[in-house]
């Protein structure tokens, strides 16, 4: 058999022409479909691993927040139990102050009741003894009874507080009023200087003194001067004598 060189040729050409027509239009485009496959299922494979790794880093994220929010929790309740605990602790303090507050209000107005109490029952007691002296004294009323009664005023005159005399001196009197000294029996002239210096001495000043008697007193003195009156004297129950006591 011979072999013809122009048909191998054109066999050969045939058979290049087909590989290049396979290659153009088949293993290319095959070749281009699988690598773009591939890169997509690369991609894919890579946007999954990405997609875990943010999924695993939220994961740790909300695991750390809840942890941290725990802590949170934790330390709001401890707070709040502070707080709780410093509110009633400070009402507690209030509350104990304001009842101490209360037993001081209550005890100090029991001892003002029980001190006016008291005052009252002095005052009626001193009244009722002024009272009694004075019926007791109208039976035994005298010259010696007054002049008794003469040493007494002058005495409690010198011993007058500084307050009491202010208040007798700061008296508006009329110039050139006198001091009326009445007494239930007439005065001897002993009597009437030591009295009318016991009354100088009083005012702080010269004043003239009128001397008068006046019976109904029974025994003692009744002296006056503009609205001050001093009422040492049997009629009157002794209310000077009465007053000073209170005063003592």
């Amino acid at each position: 058999m011979e072999l013809d060189w122009t048909t191998f040729i054109l066999e050969l050409v045939n058979f290049l022409v087909l590989i290049w027509l396979l290659n153009r239009f088949l293993y290319k485009p095959v070749l281009k479909v699988i690598a773009q496959r591939k890169t997509a299922i690369q991609k894919t494979q890579a946007d999954a691993e990405q997609m875990w790794s943010d999924a695993e880093t939220l994961r740790g994220q909300y695991e750390n927040r809840l942890a941290d929010w725990e802590q949170e929790k934790d330390k709001a309740r401890a707070k709040l139990r502070d707080e709780i605990s410093a509110e009633r602790n400070r009402q507690l303090d209030a509350l104990r102050t304001e009842l101490d507050q209360e037993r001081q209000k209550a005890a100090a107005v029991e001892q003002r009741r029980l001190k006016d109490f008291t005052q009252q029952t002095e005052i009626s007691a001193i009244a009722q003894g002024a009272t009694f002296a004075s019926r007791l004294l109208s039976r035994l009323g005298g010259v010696e009874l007054e002049r008794r009664i003469i040493d007494l005023v002058v005495e409690d005159l010198a011993g007058l507080s500084q307050d009491k005399i202010r208040a007798i001196r700061s008296v508006p009197v009329t110039t050139g009023l006198a001091m009326r000294i009445t007494s239930g029996y007439p005065l001897d002239t002993t009597q009437r200087k030591v009295l009318g210096d016991a009354c100088r001495t009083l005012m702080g000043r010269e004043v003239s003194c009128e001397f008068l008697e006046d019976r109904n007193l029974i025994a003692g003195l009744r002296i006056s001067f503009g609205s001050w009156v001093l009422r040492a004297n049997v009629q009157d129950e002794m209310s000077f004598f009465a007053e000073s006591s209170r005063h003592a």
